[in-house]
């Protein structure tokens, strides 16, 4: 099968209007973390502007952005390892989220499970997890989706579980040809959702995080349970749900379970 070849001159005439919201999710204690370290709200806004301070610089087109927004476009740091849409080192950034906010938690739970595919001599966590799903208000005239043709015709690269190489080639070019935003397939997703890989802050419509859910996420010998309670929701996915993708084929899912002490119990 021969490499796709898509120029920035083909790709500029593919590019359509692409609009609507679209999910991401992030570990909750983002807005906790550094509570425990200060003894009041005023030093711990202290201490978040600092490490803001030392943290790589956010573009100056993306400066007026929510930082959960803007952070995925910091630059100043070599990105460490490449993405589908993003080559490892000093690279512009992508903001990576889904339409549906069940596949973000797809996303999530094959990315949770390939740390412990990674580690077969780390317990299961005792508790679950909580995550913060926020969307995004997207309208931008200049996407490409790689779901239609003549794009989809390449299906066979795009939908690569390891190798993003092709992707990554493709997103040169579509950043060459001004677009904004790349819808395409999740190849996580047992429902087939689609995923968009946003390249450039002007495809937000909006400066702010629209709407947030809290997810909380299960992970056990039987799989990933993930349960959201506002609106009530919950997805599932079994030690099978990821099998083609060969890093978690060989998943040794019998392990002991980390417990947790309660905060406040003696030792």
């Amino acid at each position: 099968m021969s490499s796709p070849t898509w120029t920035p001159g083909g790709l500029s005439s593919e590019l359509h209007p692409y609009a609507g919201p679209c999910w991401r999710i992030v570990e909750a204690q983002h807005r906790y973390s550094t509570l425990k370290l200060t003894d009041s709200l005023a030093e711990q806004a202290l201490l978040e502007e600092l490490i803001e301070e030392s943290k790589p610089s956010i573009p100056a087109e993306c400066s007026h952005l929510h930082f959960l927004l803007s952070t995925p476009f910091r630059y100043g740091a070599a990105y460490p390892r490449g993405s589908r849409f993003r080559r490892a080192g000093h690279t512009p950034g992508v903001f990576y989220a889904a339409e549906q906010v069940t596949t973000a938690v797809a996303e999530m739970a094959f990315y949770r499970l390939l740390f412990f595919a990674e580690s077969p001599e780390t317990p299961w966590p005792s508790n679950a997890a909580e995550y913060t799903a926020f969307s995004a208000a997207l309208d931008s005239k200049a996407g490409l989706d790689l779901t239609l043709e003549p794009l989809s015709r390449d299906a066979a690269f795009w939908l690569q579980h390891q190798d993003y190489s092709h992707c990554q080639t493709l997103a040169d070019a579509a950043r060459a040809a001004g677009s904004e935003v790349i819808r395409y397939q999740s190849v996580r997703d047992p429902q087939k959702g689609c995923n968009v890989a946003v390249l450039s802050c002007a495809a937000f419509a909006k400066r702010d995080p629209v709407n947030t859910q809290t997810w909380r996420v299960h992970l056990s010998d039987n799989g990933v349970q993930a349960l959201c309670e506002f609106p009530s929701q919950s997805v599932e996915f079994g030690r099978n749900t990821f099998a083609d993708d060969p890093r978690l084929a060989g998943m040794t899912w019998e392990r002991g379970t980390r417990f947790t002490r309660p905060r406040g119990t003696r030792r």
